[in-house]
């Protein structure tokens, strides 16, 4: 059986029940910037409801895996599918609107706008003039850390606050496939562990994630799947509690979540 046969036929009796059709399928996907190639014939299914996570160290493609499924980037061969409709090579807004949220590594800001004012913005477009309202208080109750600090201007809150407003109107909008982007860079450990909490409840109301992630204690604690990417290709693809974090440590192909 060939891999995409192998994923596809896995995806079937996915983690949330069997014969359960998958929400996402990429299928034998390759891709990359210009010359320089970062995913070769990579294959994964996210049934609906479920978690998957895709660990791996720096440089293994894990972000532009994420971008080829936002729409971000084109994939050079290979198919991405959404609700078994076959959606690649589709622009990341028409994604957007079918319910894909992407939440990217870093932090995006309006530095010289309030809190308020950057998620009345950003949740304007996507809830529109008469859902805003309801979004921004759904924001805030994801994240009461905002709500205390609404009338602050963005460029004055800490690294992690600024990563909480970025995440805060992409789970506002109650995305049927959420992807984020490493969480974890340059969050300290409490508000990482506040931010994963959040995770987990908005997991728990009915949201299906692709999480990448390089820690692998909180990516295991919110993913019923794996796959860990090594250089661009599957290196392991099973339920979480078949994974062993200190196997994937010892072989550098992810980071524990200890240090660093």
């Amino acid at each position: 059986m060939s891999e995409a046969s192998a994923v596809e036929a896995r995806a079937a009796t996915g983690a949330t029940g069997p014969s359960q059709p998958p929400l996402l399928e990429v299928v034998d996907v390759s891709g990359g910037y210009g010359p320089y190639r970062a995913l070769f014939g990579v294959s994964l299914a996210v049934t609906p409801g479920s978690a998957l996570a895709v660990l791996g160290p720096n440089g293994a493609g894990k972000t532009t895996l994420a971008r080829v499924v936002s729409g971000l980037v084109r994939p050079t061969s290979g198919r991405i599918r959404f609700e078994g409709e076959d959606v690649t090579g589709e622009r990341a807004w028409r994604l957007a609107r079918r319910g894909v949220r992407h939440a990217p590594e870093g932090r995006s800001v309006f530095a010289s706008l309030t809190v308020e004012e950057n998620l009345v913005l950003e949740l304007g477009v996507a809830a529109g003039r008469a859902g805003t309202a309801d979004a921004v208080a759904r924001a805030y109750e994801l994240f009461p850390r905002l709500a205390d600090r609404r009338r602050q201007l963005a460029g004055t809150l800490s690294g992690g606050e600024q990563r909480m407003l970025t995440l805060a109107p992409v789970l506002a909008c109650s995305p049927r496939l959420l992807v984020v982007d490493e969480l974890s860079l340059g969050l300290a450990p409490v508000l990482l562990d506040q931010v994963y909490a959040t995770l987990r409840h908005v997991r728990e109301a009915g949201t299906t994630m692709l999480v990448i992630e390089q820690r692998v204690g909180h990516a295991l604690g919110i993913a019923d799947h794996v796959v860990v990417l090594d250089k661009g290709r599957v290196a392991f693809d099973g339920p979480a509690q078949h994974l062993d974090p200190s196997t994937i440590v010892a072989t550098g192909r992810a980071s524990p979540d200890s240090g660093g």
